[in-house]
Formats: structure tokens, sequence, C-alpha cells
């Protein structure tokens, strides 16, 4: 009897999260779609772009990845890469440890930070109490293949669709960004000001005597590091602020 209630306590847990996640999954299939059309100009196969992002949920890893497959650069920089820009979330699964009961497993905590972005994350931790892993994989259920077909049928549409429409879609993926980006940097003079200096370093690293002879992925890893970096020393975050922001 024990087990039956436990079975179905999972099971409601789980749907709450599909029922949540399914915003996020409308929204991951759109983003998506923009970023199969970049990474049929990489030359990915639908099959491949589906893989990809499986397997790497993230709108900036995997934009900074077809980036550099695109120019060709070696795995390793495209392995550094994807690691700098996705490095945000090293610091959510840090925050998410806090919220597991003290007997869960490690496969569990393994399980949930694979799905971990900001979006999964937010509604995580708006729910409040112990973290339920039943919960996170009812969002990833629905959320993570809506995320992956978005970029197989992006890549399906950028070799049926003329030339012209798909120069034109590659534009939204910009606007996506400036999406991402204005609401922080309108929140935070700080981020608003390495927003500000990262376009200033960006444009001069290419034209550059030294660093416009190094590849447009290595300059993108050091401009990152470098301003963050800086970022952080100059402007660093209240951690109790925050907690209590979110």
């Amino acid at each position: 009897m024990m087990e039956e209630r436990l079975d179905t306590s999972r099971r409601s847990v789980f749907m709450a999260g599909v029922h949540d996640g399914v915003p996020i999954a409308l929204g991951y299939f759109v983003v998506a779609f923009t970023l199969g059309i970049l990474a049929k100009t990489a030359g990915l196969t639908p099959w491949q772009g589906f893989v990809t992002s499986a397997v790497n949920i993230a709108s900036a890893g995997e934009y900074a990845g077809f980036t550099v497959i695109a120019a060709q650069a070696p795995y390793l920089e495209i392995a550094v890469l994807t690691l700098v820009a996705n490095a945000r979330y090293f610091l959510m699964t840090a925050a998410l440890t806090q919220r597991f009961a003290p007997e869960t497993s490690l496969l569990h905590r393994l399980a949930v930070s694979f799905g971990v972005t900001d979006e999964i994350f937010g509604i995580t931790v708006a729910r409040g109490g112990a973290l339920n892993p039943y919960y996170n994989y009812g969002a990833m259920a629905i959320s993570v293949p809506a995320w992956a077909a978005g970029t197989s049928a992006g890549i399906l549409a950028g070799g049926i669709l003329p030339a012209a429409v798909v120069s034109a879609l590659s534009v939204a993926l910009y606007g996506m960004f400036v999406w991402v980006v204005l609401p922080a940097a309108k929140r935070s003079r700080p981020i608003g000001g390495m927003v500000l200096t990262s376009c200033v370093l960006s444009l001069a690293a290419t034209y550059a005597p030294v660093t416009s002879e190094l590849s447009g992925g290595t300059r993108t890893i050091l401009l990152t590091l470098l301003i963050a970096g800086v970022g952080a020393a100059l402007c660093p975050i209240d951690a109790e602020k925050e907690d209590d922001h979110a």
C-alpha cells in the first residue's frame, strides 16, 4: 500500500512538471527552429541537429557551437567555447544541490543536472520546499524533445526554403539574443556596461593586429573570460540580496 501511494505521488509530481513545461516546450521549439537555420548553414543534418540539441540544451551554447562548426574550427575549440558559454549552469546546479533531500541518490542528482536550463531552473525554484526529481523529469520530458525537434525542423526548413527566406529567418536568432540580454541589461547597470563593453571589444578584436589572426571562437572565449572576470571582480553580486530577489 505504501509503495502504491509513493508511485501515485511520483506520477502526480511528474505530471505537474509536464504541465508547467508545456509553455517552455512551445517557446523552445520556436527558438530551436531559428538555431536549426544556423545549423543548416554549418552543414548539420536533421539527425545531427536533433542529437546536438538533445544533449546540449542551451541556446547560447549551441549558437556558439554551430558558429565555430561553420568556421571549421577544431574539436577542442568547439568544446571549450561551449563550456564557457554554458558555464552559468554550474551555478544553477550548485544552487539546486541545496534543495535536494539528503537521501536523494547521486543518479537522481545527475539526471536533474542534465536538464537544468534557465527556464526549468526558474519553475523549479519557484515551487519552494525540497526538490522532487520527478517534477524536473516531467518538465524535461516535454521540453527537451521539443527543443531537439525544433532544431531538426529548422534544418529541414533551411534545406527547402529559398535562400532569401532562410537569410531573413536567421535574423530572428539575433532578435532572440537581444530579447535575452536587454531585460538583464536594463535591470543592472554593471550587466549593461559589460554588454556594451563586449560589443566594443569584440569589434576591436576583429580588426586588431594580433587578435584578428585568431579564430572567431578563440576571440569569443578570451573576451568572455576577460569581461566576465573583470565584471565579477568589480561588481560582485550580494548572495543574500540575490536570494531575496529570487
